[in-house]
């Protein structure tokens, strides 16, 4: 086995004892391999500087040798957070908030919140990557291990949510928007659409080719997106201080900050949004496998990008409400960033200028989503749930993922051009929130039963554990976006912020969860059953370097004989391992399959 250390974690064991020793005793260690009933759990070290660190058999295999490089340090994971929480939310939404909250004063008091509930997740994630320092992928990764067992069920789950809403039409359609802005022009519908496409094409093309300049522009861009929120910052307190002609009377809106009234359904949706505009904070715990000393840099630089982000937005709030009107941001759809340049400047070059910043923040976005989601995506396809894992995992000619690349273009082309323009961006938003509350549920309960695990086995203390009352926040916040979006709005069923019946997004979500069990079920048990085999997974290794499993067909009386010729993970043994050689192996692979070839992948789809 390609594993040989025994107990690495035991010097660093801080509560052993008599428990201890009993649950040492139901466990089996074998070069490397650890089991607990069912569940066998394997040692690998990365060539991040990471420690060597155990992970369930079941999960992608660790890739020794990252195909991607090590172009990840500090300053390119501030600028991946801090790239993807600014995009289009801070400039979009904020009319969406005031209109949620009902009051100036609680509008701000929520993206204040925004600080917090990021917060608690990303200790949420960092503790993770303090288990599993050299896998890429995070929730990808992270649910995988924490619910092992029923196996493949949660990686297929979130297999096809991660790549099914993976598209990134909305922000392609703001930056359009934005573009159309610095010239004045009012675009026709398949205007707005033709240079959305052309955008995100763009977008596609700089990360395609060579990752270290990818990160580079991304970070590049990134210093323009601080920039530009300082200045709007700065120039909302100069407004502050009664210093522009054109703003009269800029305490106006903090006269009564707390006036107007909330819906249980509007602080809901409020929520939501203020998510939204967060989402980033997790970018860099995709690309883990790719930093050096992971954990440490994640700890210093992820906290550091978003408190940097969170003093920009409510700063950046403060600006709005200083300049326009509390009436016409309540009336605004996604341009509040607009008005206040409006406000500010006046139909001038400096607020086509303004503009352009903005279009250049969001397209940043899209690299930055790009960057993060492309590795999210190669992890699921490492997983073996999805067919074709060579597409997946493959980092050649450039070595960049270009299959995650591809699928997240051509889905994001549909979706532009697909859906009709208004209800869609909304529902959009909508849809892909409910899920990843589902799943950020799961995952802050998933470290606990992680930490029970690792103690049952005897495998130390992680180097970063979150606190339980931020795990205990983290679970109840997104229970509470599992739950509230039942509430109906004020105004009927038919009241939300799309003309439709209000919680289509939640149907829509929970079916997608459903559906997805309903094909795993059918998929690992009843067909196989049916049709006498059973799913194992092998390991297979690129001309690249890269790693992945695939997913294959053993007949039922081949089993004994395929299990005892490969490890938990799926390589195949050395001769001698098992007294068996090679050419039994051979044998076994053309009566599983039929074929004279090499064991033919299960396709998901077939």
């Amino acid at each position: 086995m390609p594993f040989n250390w025994r107990r690495p974690f035991e010097h660093l064991q801080g509560d052993s004892g008599g428990s201890n020793d009993e649950a040492l005793n139901r466990t089996s260690y074998d070069s490397g391999e650890v089991s607990d009933g069912s569940l066998k759990y394997t040692l690998a070290k990365g060539g991040n500087d990471s420690p060597p660190a155990y992970q369930e058999a079941s999960g992608a295999p660790v890739e020794t040798t990252s195909p991607l490089g090590y172009d990840v340090g500090p300053i390119t994971i501030i600028f991946l957070n801090v790239s993807k929480m600014i995009g289009t939310g801070v400039y979009s939404t904020p009319s969406g908030i005031l209109n949620g909250t009902g009051s100036v004063g609680l509008s701000l008091i929520y993206w204040a919140l925004g600080f917090f509930t990021s917060a608690a997740s990303l200790s949420v994630y960092l503790e993770y990557a303090a288990y599993f320092p050299n896998r890429s992928g995070s929730e990808v990764t992270y649910l995988e291990q924490a619910y092992p067992r029923p196996r493949w069920l949660f990686p297929t789950a979130f297999a096809f949510q991660a790549v099914a809403l993976s598209f990134s039409s909305g922000n392609a359609i703001v930056l359009s928007q934005y573009l159309f802005r610095i010239n004045g022009h009012t675009p026709t519908p398949w205007e707005l659409k033709g240079v959305a496409v052309a955008g995100y094409t763009v977008a596609v093309l700089a990360v395609s080719f060579h990752t270290r300049w990818s990160y580079r522009l991304s970070n590049a861009i990134g210093i323009v997106k601080i920039l530009t929120l300082i200045f709007i910052a700065l120039t909302g307190l100069i407004v502050l201080g009664g210093h522009v002609s054109r703003v009269p009377d800029p305490h106006a809106n903090f006269s009564n900050a707390f006036e107007g009234r909330a819906s249980p359904y509007g602080l809901t949706n409020a929520l939501y949004k203020i998510i939204f505009s967060y989402a980033g904070f997790e970018n860099a715990f995709n690309v883990v496998n790719e930093v050096k000393n992971p954990v440490k840099q994640l700890r210093r630089n992820g906290f550091l990008a978003l408190t940097i982000v969170a003093i920009l937005y409510i700063l950046a709030n403060v600006a709005y409400f200083a300049a326009v009107p509390k009436a016409d941001l309540r009336a605004s759809k996604q341009i509040a960033a607009s008005l206040f340049f409006t406000a500010v400047f006046g139909s001038s070059n400096a607020v086509k200028g303004l503009n352009f910043l903005i279009a250049l923040s969001s397209f940043g976005n899209l690299i930055a989503v790009l960057l993060g989601h492309s590795r999210m995506i190669r992890e699921c396809g490492r997983q073996g749930v999805l067919p074709y894992p060579r597409f997946w995992a493959s980092t050649r000619p450039f070595s960049t993922p270009l299959g995650p690349y591809f699928v997240k273009w051509a889905l994001t082309l549909v979706m532009i051009l697909a859906p009709p323009a208004g209800d869609a961006f909304n529902f959009v938003t909508d849809l892909k929130v409910f899920p990843d509350a589902f799943f950020h549920v799961l995952l802050a309960i998933g470290l606990y039963i992680v930490r029970y695990r690792r103690k049952r086995l005897g495998l130390g203390r992680a180097s970063f554990k979150a606190w339980h009352p931020v795990v205990i926040f983290s679970i109840i916040v997104h229970t509470y976006l599992l739950v509230m979006p039942w509430y109906p709005p004020e105004g009927g069923v038919f009241a939300g912020d799309v003309s439709f019946w209000y919680a289509t997004y939640v149907v829509a979500g929970i079916g997608i969860l459903v559906g997805c069990a309903v094909y795993y079920y059918l998929w690992v048990s009843v067909v196989p059953k049916l049709k006498g085999y059973r799913i194992r997974q092998e390991v297979l290794e690129l001309e690249d370097g890269a790693q992945s499993h695939r997913l294959i067909k053993v007949l039922v009386g081949e089993l004994a004989r395929w299990d005892a010729t490969h490890d938990a993970v799926g390589r195949p043994l050395r001769v001698g391992d098992t007294g068996s050689d090679e050419k039994d192996e051979v044998g076994l692979r053309r009566r599983a399959t039929g074929k004279q070839q090499d064991v033919v992948s299960v396709d998901p789809e077939k």
